[in-house]
Parts: C-alpha cells; structure tokens; sequence
C-alpha cells in the first residue's frame, strides 16, 4: 500500500465563486453565498476571502463581511456568506457588533456575566426614572 503525502497547495490554486447574488438597496449592500474552492489547503482564512472579493467587487476592504462558513467533508471546499457594504459607514450603521468586533471594529464590554445579571436583578426593583439615574438614599427624619 503507498500513501503520497500532498503538499500544501498555495493561495494561488484557490477558486471563489459566488451565487445567489443580491443587492439590498435598502441596506446598502450587495450579499452573496461564496463557494470556496481549496484543494490542498485546509481552509482559507476570512481575511483572504475578503482580500479576494474587495479585489473582485471592487470594494473597500473593511466593508466586506464573510461569516459562516463551513468546509464539506472531506475538505478541498467551503461554503459561506458574504456582505458586501457600500461603505464603512453603512457597514457600522446595519452590521451587528459582534461582527464589527471579529474584524477588530469596535471593542467588546468587558463587565462580566455575573456583574451583568446582578444589575440586571437590582434593577427590576426599581421603577421609572430611578433605573436611569439609580436609586436615591431614604431620609431620616
């Protein structure tokens, strides 16, 4: 039994196509799914997928979205999603923040989960204005 051992394939040998192309006027973009083609590779990362497509659409870099992807058994393909934005600033208005986040846009909150839910729970004692500006302390007489 012989067994060849296949060497890392280049970005180069990587195809992109796209299908089901839309663009949303009202939201300012152009969204696609991309089919992935990389023989060779294990994957190809989301900063060369819109390295390629800001290339093919002509497209700011930081106004490409591509998110969910996921690569077929056995390897050599991956299908995704990809937004396309006009602009950054359409981009910031519609994408949501954990995406803007991923692409290094914005910072994460860093309270953690049990400071959160603490809050959460102090303030449903608390009615109207007092939840915006805190309770007051009670006056002794």
């Amino acid at each position: 039994m012989a067994f060849t051992l296949r060497r890392s394939a280049d970005a180069s040998s990587v195809t992109i196509r796209t299908r089901k192309f839309m663009t949303n006027r009202l939201l300012q973009r152009k969204q696609m799914v991309v089919d992935i083609i990389h023989p060779g590779l294990a994957n190809l990362s989301k900063e060369d997928v819109r390295e390629k497509l800001s290339k093919l659409y002509k497209a700011d870099k930081e106004a490409v979205f591509p998110f969910g992807f996921s690569t077929q058994f056995g390897g050599g393909r991956s299908t995704g999603f990809v937004l396309i934005y006009d602009s950054f600033e359409a981009a910031q208005k519609f994408e949501p923040k954990y995406r803007l986040i991923r692409q290094g846009h914005g910072s994460k909150g860093n309270t953690s989960r049990k400071q959160r839910k603490e809050r959460k729970n102090r303030l449903k004692k608390l009615r109207g204005t007092e939840k915006v500006k805190g309770k007051k302390p009670k006056k002794e007489h």
